[in-house]
């Protein structure tokens, strides 16, 4: 089932955080056990964003132990980022286990994840000059809410309504997924991928992290993959079509740009709608419809499309 939403506004910044909200809660019917956001605002080329988190939601329940635990995975990622030399300039806190830090780093960014995530329970869900990436039990209304994105001003934004069927119920398996480990590249994704455990073999021999068994992280770290090997995302995205066996739509967002693909069968539905100043695209029209309540003109991609729409 699963909903996923994108939108970008060409040339200008928007209410994105409002608007992906309003897209997300219209198709929380079609997955009501997470919600996810990428949202991209002004690019700053002198700092890291970085969203990660020290627990599962669920793990509140487990007592002060838990509480404790946190605090001191918190403390490690702080005396890590010091030791790689990067200055945290400012940080946030959602929730007992999710944070937010800005900070200036300019090593190698994929030693800095990898070094973080060996901290037990730490996971990272994004880093970008542009890109925060938010998701969490519940729906769209509820995540939105407890992370105050109902302000986030930006350009664009993609998300996700998740109903779990192959992984379990749980931050780690919910949508959207950082692509790993490159800035501002986020995905999500509405199928089910049939070649996912030969795909994802060959990209950890090619050192690619996962960090769940949702077959819609494969596509997350194929485009990176891709993207590592000199594609633009476009040519990475055909290729995906051709490369990526099972019925998928899929959206991904780099710092500007917004992407869509759909595979040759195109079971998974998908509406778009553009105009000179916006493009929206969703699973079903009621989602642009939240945006846009006036008379608008919507169509369906044909099979095997790739699209991509700069800010």
């Amino acid at each position: 089932m699963c909903g996923i939403a994108g939108l970008i506004h060409r040339g200008r910044s928007g209410d994105i955080g409002r608007e992906m909200t309003a897209m997300l809660q219209a198709l929380k019917h079609r997955g009501p056990d997470s919600a996810g956001f990428a949202l991209y605002g002004k690019p700053d080329p002198d700092h890291q964003i970085m969203r990660f988190k020290v627990a599962e939601q669920a793990d509140l329940a487990k007592g002060f132990h838990i509480h404790q635990q946190m605090r001191d995975r918190k403390a490690t990622v702080d005396a890590r980022l010091a030791e790689l030399g990067a200055t945290v300039e400012h940080e946030d806190q959602a929730t007992e286990y999710a944070h937010r830090y800005v900070f200036g780093f300019d090593g190698d960014l994929k030693h800095l994840v990898d070094y973080l995530e060996d901290i037990d329970a730490v996971e990272i869900l994004s880093i970008g000059h542009a890109l925060e990436l938010v998701k969490d039990l519940g729906d769209a209304g509820r995540v939105s809410s407890q992370y105050g994105l109902g302000g986030f001003k930006g350009t664009h934004g993609i998300g996700h309504t998740r109903m779990a069927t192959e992984s379990d119920v749980d931050i780690r398996s919910a949508h959207p997924y950082w692509a790993y480990p490159f800035n501002d590249v986020a995905v999500v994704h509405n199928g089910q991928l049939t070649n996912y455990w030969g795909s994802r073999r060959a990209l950890e021999r090619r050192g690619h992290r996962f960090v769940s068994d949702c077959d819609s992280e494969l596509i997350a770290v194929y485009v990176a993959d891709r993207i590592e090997r000199g594609d633009e995302l476009e040519a990475a995205m055909k290729r995906s079509i051709h490369e990526l066996d099972g019925v998928f739509t899929y959206l991904v967002a780099t710092s500007d740009s917004l992407g869509m693909a759909k595979d040759v069968m195109a079971a998974k539905p998908m509406v778009l709608y553009e105009s000179d100043e916006i493009i929206a695209l969703a699973s079903e029209e009621v989602a642009i419809r939240s945006v846009f309540p006036h008379e608008i003109d919507t169509f369906d991609p044909y099979e095997g499309e790739v699209r991509v729409w700069q800010n």
